[in-house]
């Protein structure tokens, strides 16, 4: 792998490849310092030309504590702002030395026109790019789930919500699929998208019958930004038929859990009580998406260095 800007493009060895490499990473976390000098040298560039927090600051934490070099690039008030296009900034930052760039975008497909068309000649990692897909949101759900539930073969993911507007629940389809979960997307039909047949998954309207034969249930934020029409009646009327509260997740079978890729709106697609409980391994995502994103850029850019040492 040169790239990653698809779960899709990951076969199963890719997918355990990253998984295995996080779960040895994720001891680097529990050290009193915690640093590896994998990467001393190389730099990573995190280019979000959307607003985020916990997927850039994950990203910045993983290449710091593999001792890379980190440029935070942000379009609002950069030139981005006043007109410079996706083409000049990339080849910016490819004269400044860039090793990697983890770009996230609003619009659908940027990452692959930055990896293919050669505007740089780093590693290009997909950090969400519009309605589209976030492939490492997508493998750090997995690792999440595995070190709760063990293989992923066979088990029973329930993905609940926005999914129209959702590039994890894309990107969770894909490689959950890949990894042997059968996937059920629950929604109202105005929030699910246009050849969702063609997905991986089953469908369904009705998340109580769902919720009662699911290993996971995955909540996904109502993405009110990205909507430009009334997709559900009210805010009322979808926590009432759509939330997890606490009468639904008592009707989950022993020992499954509750996720929520963030950030959450509590009360609407999941109670606080829900999102607070034991089940809830919500924050336990945060943690383990900093060991999936050492692992990522260890194995794109941690060959080429030993390489370049060599």
């Amino acid at each position: 792998m040169k790239h990653l800007l698809s779960a899709g493009d990951l076969s199963r060895d890719d997918a355990l490849r990253i998984l295995d490499t996080a779960d040895e990473l994720l001891a680097v976390a529990r050290r009193p310092i915690k640093k590896l000098p994998t990467l001393r040298g190389r730099t990573v560039v995190n280019l979000f030309f959307e607003d985020s927090t916990r997927t850039r600051i994950s990203f910045e934490a993983a290449a710091k504590r593999l001792s890379a070099d980190v440029i935070n690039f942000a379009a609002k008030g950069s030139s981005v702002s006043k007109g410079e296009s996706l083409k000049d900034t990339a080849m910016t930052l490819q004269a400044m030395g860039a090793d990697a760039v983890v770009i996230r975008h609003h619009a659908s497909g940027a990452p692959y026109r930055l990896a293919h068309l050669e505007w740089t000649h780093g590693a290009v990692i997909n950090a969400g790019d519009g309605m589209h897909e976030h492939p490492t949101q997508a493998l750090l759900d997995a690792f999440t789930m595995r070190r709760h539930l063990g293989d992923l073969q066979g088990k029973n993911i329930t993905i609940v919500g926005d999914i129209l507007h959702s590039r994890v629940a894309r990107s969770n389809a894909l490689l959950l699929d890949t990894l042997g979960a059968r996937v059920t997307l629950v929604a109202p039909p105005t929030l699910l998208p246009v050849g969702v047949d063609t997905w991986p998954v089953e469908t369904s309207y009705d998340l109580d019958s769902a919720v009662e034969k699911s290993d996971v249930v995955m909540m996904l934020r109502v993405q009110r930004e990205r909507m430009n029409a009334s997709y559900f009646p009210s805010a009322r009327e979808y926590s009432r038929r759509y939330g997890l509260d606490q009468a639904r997740m008592n009707r989950m079978p022993d020992g499954a859990i509750v996720m929520h890729p963030g950030p959450m709106n509590r009360g609407m697609e999941i109670s606080a009580d829900v999102a607070d409980s034991v089940r809830s391994v919500i924050v336990e995502q945060v943690t383990n998406g900093v060991a999936v994103r050492m692992a990522v850029l260890y194995l794109l850019l941690g060959g080429a260095a030993e390489e370049g040492d060599a």
